[in-house]
């Protein structure tokens, strides 16, 4: 077999299997959900179908079993109990051993597949030793006569319809719940108001409709008029592609299978230029009734399509290594930096040809720019599903009751980031249900409902993603958490700090109020496990808790990590980048003023009191410093800092490039780029910096 296809396999099965997962645990909450049932059986038929074409004899086998219970249970026949639910959880976690080609324990799958087929016998549906369920089909929704066909419906009333006590619309609403259904109505017979007779009907209806009861059963619905009217009713499935998966018809070839027009018009109108609809009214090839009609039937067939691909497992995209991605990725920002250099260029020379070529490259680079960075998003909800099961098993080890929400799955991040971001919200909902959601008893007695509840939510702020992870539990206790770091002598015991420093001590290396050590927590090491990781993605963390009423962290991110804006400021003869998402405004100091901001370490802004950092002074510059100096200030480590700068450049498309391992202790500065004229700038840890003069000061 060849060992590409095995691996698309495998890519699509780990997909599959996360999907399957949060349908299982959403199936728990909503046992009566016959959607849930159908997308939890389409999933593991689809795993067996695919498994069995690539070589995954294994797989297939194993699978069927599952998935026959789950026919039955689809038919009504078993219920969805917890068990159950367990039980195909146990299943799911054996199929990726299995996709992975890792050795199984044939004991574990015996077992898993006995307690299965035990289910069915339990409820009478199959007797012991019995091969297959006594009532359950083969499995197979085309076997079962489930298979959809759409159908081109054409009712076309006799004008004295009314008079016989009949109303089409009734009708119409009648194969509206038969399944997908549009309907055209053609108003061609319709005269001018005051020749029109009440009692007359002068519409006629093209209906499209997909369902999967027959032909037999759409007739029988014109039943008691089909005496009144005309009734053509013809199968309009789509064409399949060379890779047998539905193709769109084109609007041409519907109107040719209508009779509506023949080849030879077809082909005199494709001979123009314009749209085809347009010009086949144009020839009076067709009217407009009839052309509505074909772009309602053609719509029709390509929502089906689409459904149709969702279900069997088909994707409209294409799959690509993340390899090549990352290559593409790194030549747009090579382009972008030479596209710099071109702008540069045209400046200097003042020649207005080559400054408009510069502007159409600048222009064609940040839409390439843009597309790129497009392709790289992935939506959180792809990451979201996988902390459902994480929430599920943790609560039932730790004998708590977790629901786990969602929110903003639809919201779209850089997939580096995405990635990235895994293990900072594993250690976060880990804490969040071990410390903060309480036992069912506990939260009883504080007059809470039973089950916790944790929502995990996305947003688009600007151009950052708000990430935030609240629970309903118990809150942080300060004075523990104060206590311990007295312990740990991170403060004096007569230091006085608000409640938002104290919550700050919980990123401390090590730190952990945990009594003991077990497998979900106590080592010290989640919190700043998270600062660590969210920081080196250029984000931040804030930490908001109430005492026994929940607690949320906020986690912002950069939508990307390879291409931000940014501002560009010098110092003495150096260029520094400041990323643009953490500045508010940029102020001017005079030399006076300046120099008492930086003996005193603080200025005034806006009326306000802020921490003032000087550049210069931070990084030893040599010089004479500016009659006026720039201040940028910025949002830094949860507060407002000021940095004195000597100028201000403007904004500047930073192409972030790391700096290797012999700068990687550089804590101040997290990447580097290259501007125009070839120099190269640093890009200021702004969070960092406030940290190292915080330290320097104490």
């Amino acid at each position: 077999m060849n060992n590409q296809h095995q691996s698309v396999y495998k890519e699509e099965a780990y997909e599959l299997l996360a999907e399957l997962e949060s349908s299982l645990l959403e199936l728990e909450q909503t046992p009566d959900s016959a959607e849930l049932v159908s997308q939890v059986f389409r999933s593991m038929h689809t795993i067996k179908g695919s498994g069995a074409m690539f070589g995954f004899d294994n797989i297939a086998a194993f699978t069927h079993e599952v998935e026959t219970v789950y026919d039955v249970v689809r038919d009504g026949k078993l219920p969805v109990t917890k068990p159950l639910i367990d039980l195909t959880l146990a299943a799911c976690d054996l199929i990726k051993v299995m996709v992975d080609n890792e050795p199984v324990d044939p004991e574990e799958e015996r077992t898993l597949v006995q307690a299965f087929q035990q289910m069915l016998i339990s409820a009478g549906l199959k007797s012991a030793g019995s091969g297959s369920p006594d009532a359950a089909g083969s499995g197979d929704p085309e076997e079962n006569g489930e298979t959809e066909t759409s159908y081109r419906i054409r009712f076309h009333p006799d004008p004295e319809l009314f008079m016989t006590g009949n109303n089409p619309l009734l009708l119409l609403k009648e194969l509206h719940a038969m399944g997908d259904c549009e309907v055209a109505v053609r108003t061609g017979d319709l005269p001018v108001l005051r020749e029109m007779s009440p009692e007359t009907c002068y519409l006629r209806w093209d209906v499209f409709l997909s369902t999967d009861q027959g032909i037999n059963a759409i007739r029988d619905v014109f039943i008691f008029v089909e005496d009144h009217c005309a009734l053509d009713i013809q199968p309009i499935d789509s064409i399949e592609d060379r890779i047998g998966r539905p193709a769109d018809r084109r609007l041409g070839q519907i109107l040719m299978d209508r009779g509506e027009v023949t080849p030879e018009q077809l082909e005199q109108v494709l001979m123009g230029n314009g749209r085809i609809g347009e010009m086949l009214i144009q020839a009076k090839a067709v009217d407009q009734d009839t052309l509505d009609s074909a772009l309602i039937e053609q719509q029709h067939l390509r929502e089906t399509n689409r459904k149709r691909q969702q279900s069997v497992g088909y994707a409209s995209s294409i799959r690509v290594a993340a390899e090549k991605l990352d290559a593409m990725v790194n030549m747009v920002g090579e382009l972008v930096t030479v596209q710099a250099r071109l702008t540069r260029k045209a400046s200097i020379e003042d020649d207005p040809e080559l400054t408009g070529i510069a502007e159409e490259v600048e222009r064609l680079s940040a839409e390439l720019r843009d597309t790129t960075m497009n392709i790289r998003m992935l939506p959180v909800g792809s990451t979201f599903k996988k902390f459902r099961r994480l929430v599920y098993d943790l609560a039932s080890e730790l004998g708590k009751e977790v629901n786990l929400v969602t929110e903003g799955e639809e919201v779209e991040l850089d997939k580096t980031v995405l990635e990235q971001l895994n293990d900072p919200l594993v250690h976060i909902i880990r804490n969040a249900v071990d410390h903060g959601i309480e036992h069912p008893e506990v939260r009883e007695a504080r007059g809470k409902p039973r089950q916790g509840t944790i929502r995990l939510s996305a947003e688009h702020v600007g151009s950052e993603v708000m990430m935030r992870v609240s629970g309903d539990g118990a809150g942080i206790d300060t004075d523990a958490i104060r206590a311990k770091a007295v312990e740990k002598e991170l403060i004096a015991p007569d230091a006085e700090l608000t409640d938002k420093e104290i919550h700050n001590l919980m990123f401390a290396p090590g730190f952990s109020t945990a009594a003991e050590v077990s497998d979900v927590s106590g080592r010290g090491v989640g919190m700043d496990v998270v600062r660590q990781r969210v920081e080196s993605l250029r984000g931040t963390v804030e930490i908001f808790s109430r005492r026994h009423v929940g607690t949320t962290i906020t986690l912002k991110l950069p939508l990307t990590l390879a291409i931000e804006d940014g501002l560009l400021v010098t110092v003495g003869d150096e260029n520094y980048i400041v990323p643009l998402l953490a500045v508010e405004e940029c102020v001017e100091l005079a030399r006076r003023e300046a120099d008492r901001a930086a003996e005193r370490s603080i200025m005034t802004y806006r009326e306000e009191i802020i921490s003032y950092v000087s550049l210069r002074n931070q990084f030893r510059v040599n010089g004479h410093p500016p009659e006026i100096e720039k201040v940028v200030v910025v949002q830094a480590d949860g507060g407002r800092v000021g940095f004195g700068v000597d100028r201000v450049i403007g904004q500047h498309q930073t192409v972030i490039k790391n700096l290797g391992r012999f700068y990687r202790d550089i804590k101040s500065v997290s990447g580097a780029t290259i501007l125009g004229d070839g120099t190269v700038a640093l890009i200021l840890d702004m969070n960092q910096l406030v940290r190292i003069v915080q330290e320097q000061n104490q």
